[in-house]
């Protein structure tokens, strides 16, 4: 019987279009495999370009048009990151499709055949009528060839930003590299003398929560100016790096003990920053096996008493995987004077009565993300509101402080975040501002309801945000740093990529913003457009989040130095006080006296 022409017709072109796929897909697996040796042969932030410039700079560190030309190397090793991640990304979509395509064409093929009578014997063998072990062998080629291509783009994806990222991670970066990196130019662009905190200030950083509660308990928990005269979450009242506390000394060492009124060691490490209540200080400390929350006495130091958190319903059995950096301990414990919350890198989530006493525990699931669970806790009147933007499920959740009850739970289409929350009075209303990719967003921390958000940043944000003045300020490394006027219809006012941190989070007034970034550059600008007034290289990396406090920047490097600074448009530094070991924490304040968390102790610092 002849066959008609039609279906060879069709038969041969889907043979074309299937060879071109298989071609093409064999073409964009060896580039991807190219692509990922490249990526693990080459470091973008240690090129002999980027060296020979380090060491003229080391020779001739006046020199501007060298830092400058740093200052652009390292511009473009983050565009190669950006571009890097969206050639393996298309790359795998384009596999994805030709394989797609290759594999319909040869079912399709196989169905036309099946409906065709039998050509006589003799006809010569068509290409896709080979025996079957000759397809099996092409089928598991292909198949182990496209495999190993996506776990190399996977592999690639991940290391690209790991390397580029640890290029600012590293505590080994020396002095000299970090000011290389986008190191300061100087104070050149200075001018006239301004107070940071001056009278618009006051009342403008979170003023009063509404007439109604200022001057009244109600409910059981504490109204606005009892929260300000403490220190009851990370970063201070509302987590946004600014106390009103007075007497704050400038001036100590912690070796000889000058003007140290004690140190505490901390039985178990954690990255967790002081939280204070009165005359009481909460901290957590954990390990792979064990997690504790310790209450101090502020006046000697003495640990009055320690909570063990175990036989938590649903924790799981399993160690979580973290990062040095993170630990088992990392985020901030909160409190409103009526119990203390901690959560830990397992989920577990605690409430403790001021005695240490056990009122309700549970677990919100085993944190998906790779470096360790860090988002620090917060209250709202006595709702306890935790950040928990994990690789699945992302959401802001808020519980009841008296019972662990969910109060509200809103699912959030972000990525994951280290950041923690703050809360800020906008005038109108109290809001919940949380960072991460691709927004920042805002809610009601009574229900929960998302009131509005903006795309502006992306990665793996970790820096929290800052806000004075209905202005909120986020930032994050290879992404930029924004600055955002809310309202009903918030909008960014300017943006600036020059200066960007991964861990410490920035802090502002009326009119000035102060970022360190994690290298170790502080950098000073006007928070009303965006004028760099000053930058400074400190040289060491920084991780703890710089404190604004009667006028004075306090940041801590990650060696323990603390660099006190006027909070001002011109540069000015006003001490460097060791502490005698590192620290990645946030100091806390109470009148006369600092809180200084370090790699062992706590360290009470006050003028003596």
């Amino acid at each position: 019987m002849k066959i008609g022409k039609s279906p060879l017709n069709t038969i041969s072109l889907l043979e074309k279009i299937s060879f071109g796929s298989a071609v093409f897909a064999v073409v964009l697996c060896v580039l991807i495999i190219v692509n990922y040796i490249q990526i693990k042969r080459a470091d973008p932030l240690n090129t002999p370009a980027m060296t020979i410039l380090v060491e003229k700079l080391q020779n001739d560190p006046g020199n501007e048009q060298l830092r400058q030309e740093i200052r652009t190397l390292d511009l473009l090793a983050r565009k190669a990151f950006f571009t890097a991640q969206w050639q393996v990304r298309m790359g795998g979509y384009l596999l994805f499709i030709s394989i797609l395509v290759l594999v319909s064409c040869i079912k399709a093929i196989e169905l036309i055949r099946v409906k065709l009578p039998e050509e006589p014997a003799g006809k010569p063998v068509m290409f896709w009528e080979t025996t079957f072990v000759k397809r099996k062998w092409l089928i598991y080629s292909g198949t182990g060839l496209v495999g190993l291509t996506l776990l190399l783009a996977v592999l690639t994806h991940n290391n690209i930003g790991k390397d580029l990222e640890g290029a600012s991670r590293q505590s080994a970066v020396s002095s000299k590299e970090v000011g290389s990196l986008q190191s300061a130019v100087g104070s050149k662009e200075v001018g006239s003398l301004q107070s940071a905190v001056g009278s618009k200030e006051v009342g403008s950083q979170q003023s009063a929560v509404g007439s109604k509660e200022v001057g009244s308990q109600v409910h059981g928990y504490p109204d606005w100016q009892e929260v300000k005269k403490n220190f009851p979450s990370f970063r201070g009242p509302g987590s946004i790096g600014i106390t009103e506390r007075t007497g704050i000394p400038t001036n100590w060492e912690g070796k000889s003990g000058k003007n140290v009124k004690w140190k505490t060691a901390i039985p178990l490490p954690g990255n967790n920053s002081p939280v204070i209540w009165n005359d009481r200080i909460y901290l957590s400390g954990a390990s792979e096996s064990k997690r504790e929350v310790y209450c101090i006495d502020a006046l000697s130091g003495k640990i009055i008493w320690t909570s063990i958190v175990e036989k938590i319903p649903g924790s799981p059995s399993q160690v979580p995987g973290v990062s040095k950096e993170t630990g088992f301990a990392a985020p901030s414990l909160a409190t409103e004077g009526r119990r203390v919350y901690a959560i830990f890198a397992n989920g577990d989530l605690t409430a403790l009565d001021m005695d240490g006493n056990k009122v309700w525990a549970k677990n919100l699931g085993m944190p998906a993300n790779h470096y360790g669970h860090s988002s620090s806790l917060i209250m709202y009147r006595d709702i306890l509101i935790v950040q928990y933007d994990q690789r699945s499920g992302p959401s802001v959740i808020g519980l009841s402080g008296k019972t662990g009850e969910q109060v509200w739970k809103t699912a959030r289409n972000v990525k994951i975040s280290w950041a923690s929350p703050s809360l800020v009075n906008t005038g109108k209303r109290m809001e919940l501002l949380l960072a991460a990719e691709p927004c920042v967003a805002s809610y009601d921390p009574l229900t929960g309801k998302e009131l509005w958000k903006l795309d502006c940043i992306s990665g793996e944000v970790g820096p929290s945000l800052a806000y004075a003045n209905l202005i909120i300020f986020s930032v994050n490394e290879y992404s930029t740093l924004s600055a955002i006027r809310t309202g009903e219809n918030p909008k960014v006012i300017w943006e600036n990529n020059e200066f960007l941190s991964d861990v410490p989070s920035p802090v502002a007034t009326a009119d000035f913003l102060f970022l360190v970034t994690s290298y170790g550059t502080a950098v000073c600008y006007d928070a009303t457009n965006g004028t760099k007034y000053w930058e400074h290289d400190f040289g060491t990396p920084v991780y703890s989040s710089p404190m604004l406090a009667e006028g004075k920047l306090f940041i801590m490097d990650k060696k323990g130095l603390m660099h006190i600074i006027k909070a001002d448009k011109e540069f000015s530094q006003k001490s460097e006080c060791p502490l005698g070991e590192g620290s990645f924490c946030t100091p806390a304040f109470t009148n006369g006296h600092i809180f200084l968390r370090g790699d062992k102790n706590l360290y009470c610092i006050g003028k003596q």
